[in-house]
């Protein structure tokens, strides 16, 4: 059997890993090399992008929202070798620092539980994106592969049948493979205007944060198969979605 990294290395992008190798729901595990999440791909160098595309990428899904295309172009985007899609995810949601300033409490978990809510036709489109892409890895990814790429990383693994407590370590890998440059984030926020202990708030991936998410997900939705088919899926959408990620 093929060993794989989680962690695909890469010097333009620092969180790209493999959803893949983790206790699913019919028994086995979910798909290597089927389904990668990551954070901005503008500063891939060209040795980067022949890896991903040597890795098998076929398919790249955009979760940021114009302006950030504007400042950092993907580079994906006129690339006829890859299916190119962008989708805004939260484009439905009032700006993250305006959310944290309205709230002495404010957490991540937050946030991800209105997108759930109230980004239903993004998650959807995103969804069916993944359920009928070509044959070949699908990468989706945002800025930091943190927040929009954790919905649909945790919806994506939840619906294969991997336990709560192993989406949780999925979504908070990100605070370690990704912390020096969090720290620029930080930074670069802090420059911007926004109080530490909110570009703090905005820049955590707490474990808490994406357990509170899975709670609100079964409590309002009955789970993820029956919020699949709230936001519209078809059967046939979800068991496409299935088979891309579960052997």
């Amino acid at each position: 059997m093929q060993n794989y990294e989680r962690l695909i290395a890469l010097t333009g992008a620092r969180n790209v890993r493999d959803l893949g190798g983790y206790p699913a729901g019919n028994g086995g595990l979910t798909r290597w090399r089927s389904v990668l999440r990551g954070d901005a791909l503008h500063a891939l160098s060209a040795a980067d992008i022949e890896a991903l595309i040597a890795h098998g990428v076929t398919t790249v899904i955009d979760l940021r929202n114009p302006q950030e295309l504007a400042r950092e172009a993907n580079p994906f985007t006129n690339d006829a070798r890859v299916q190119y899609d962008n989708v805004a995810l939260f484009s439905a949601l009032a700006p993250v620092e305006m959310m944290a300033a309205q709230s002495p409490h404010f957490d991540m978990g937050d946030r991800y539980c209105q997108a759930l809510d109230n980004c239903q036709p993004a998650i959807a489109k995103v969804l069916r994106t993944i359920a009928h892409a070509p044959e070949g890895i699908v990468l989706f990814h945002c800025t930091a592969g943190k927040d929009r790429t954790g919905i649909i990383a945790a919806l994506m693994l939840a619906h294969a049948g991997v336990d709560d407590a192993v989406i949780i370590e999925d979504y908070a890998l990100t605070g370690s493979i990704f912390s020096p440059l969090l720290a620029d984030l930080h930074a670069r926020a802090v420059a911007r205007g926004i109080p530490s202990n909110l570009a703090d708030a905005v820049l955590a991936s707490a474990p808490h944060s994406m357990a509170r998410t899975l709670g609100h997900l079964a409590r309002r939705y009955g789970g993820v198969d029956s919020y699949l088919t709230k936001i519209g899926l078809s059967q046939s959408d979800i068991a496409s979605l299935e088979r891309r990620l579960c052997v």
